[in-house]
């Protein structure tokens, strides 16, 4: 396990703390197998929320502001929420005084979503207090769905670092989930 935490971790703990005070959220993609040890670089952490309503979102955004994050899309809480959030659209923040990392926010939108807000896990491998999309559901998206040589390679570090909760089963369910609802 990690003891020292980085720039991405600081910045990931920091926004979840807040966002979990509204709503449930997971951390997806390629911050799973970055904390987890994987070495690569990134400049955006993934989240997912469930979602909120625009008064519940109003609070969210007011707290982010108060906290020092930034959304770039937009200053209004407002225009984020009808013409990004509520269409499933996702948004970045940023804090303030720092252009990176990014904090990619996005509305869970289909059953795969759920799936993956229902079956979240914390990784003490990680050595964060975050909730993460569970490693099979984030093998399947990068082997099935991505594909890219760093989504490959993601996907590969955590079949090994994590082989004690890699299940094949869930990995095809998955998969097949992915078809179902993204393609």
């Amino acid at each position: 396990m990690a003891d020292d935490k980085n720039i991405l971790d600081e910045f990931a703990l920091k926004f979840s703390k807040i966002i979990e005070k509204y709503t449930e959220y997971i951390i997806v993609s390629g911050f799973v197998a970055i904390s987890s040890g994987r070495t690569r670089a990134t400049e955006d952490i993934d989240m997912i929320i469930r979602p909120v309503n625009k008064e519940t979102f109003n609070k969210i955004h007011e707290d982010l502001t108060k906290n020092n994050f930034v959304c770039i899309q937009s200053k209004s809480d407002e225009e984020i929420y009808i013409t990004y959030l509520s269409n499933f659209d996702s948004v970045r923040y940023i804090d303030k005084n720092k252009p990176l990392p990014e904090m990619e926010l996005k509305f869970a939108k289909d059953e795969l979503d759920d799936y993956q807000l229902k079956t979240k896990t914390k990784l003490e491998l990680t050595g964060l207090d975050l909730w993460f999309s569970n490693v099979n559901v984030n093998i399947a998206f990068k082997e099935h769905l991505l594909k890219s040589q760093k989504d490959l390679e993601d996907a590969k570090h955590l079949r090994i670092v994590y082989k004690e909760i890699v299940f094949k089963d869930e990995i095809k369910k998955v998969k097949e989930l992915i078809d179902k609802c993204r393609i």
